[in-house]
């Protein structure tokens, strides 16, 4: 450890934008992590959102398209297109105190509508990591059709 302690002058001298690249990723990570553990929302696994679903009673509510939704979705699941979705809506509302699990195709949508979950006030929100490609891969039930 001495020794590398030593030549990493050396070598920044040497290798500057190499040096320069290692340290804008190394920042970009830790700036990416830190706005993940800050945020109001969290994310879940398929198995644990299927304990939140028989433990919790939570709400999921699926953002796909419409036609993703009828190919498969999370049994129990209510679609709700994103053009659609606000969570002011006075049946979401009914559902503030419990916990909300927004999911899309992906899980990049369902962040976004998370977000505005959390500004309209509610507490527990939650998206599924990866959406529905992660419940597909851990092999979990779906649902077809309308729900």
């Amino acid at each position: 450890m001495n020794d590398f302690l030593h030549k990493l002058p050396e070598f920044v001298g040497h290798h500057p934008w190499l040096s320069l690249l290692f340290v804008i990723l190394l920042a970009a990570i830790i700036v990416g992590e830190l706005m993940r553990l800050m945020r109001k929302y969290k994310e879940l696994t398929p198995a644990t959102l299927t304990q939140m679903i028989n433990r919790e009673n939570a709400l999921v509510i699926d953002i796909s398209s419409y036609a993703d939704f009828e190919k498969a979705h999370v049994p129990g699941a209510r679609h709700v297109a994103m053009s659609q979705f606000d969570p002011e809506n006075k049946d979401l509302a009914k559902a503030r105190d419990l916990p909300v699990v927004v999911v899309c195709k992906t899980g990049q949508t369902a962040s976004k509508a998370a977000l505005r979950l959390v500004k309209a006030g509610f507490t527990k929100v939650f998206i599924l990591h990866g959406g529905m490609y992660s419940w597909n891969q851990a092999n979990m039930p779906t649902a077809k059709g309308r729900g």
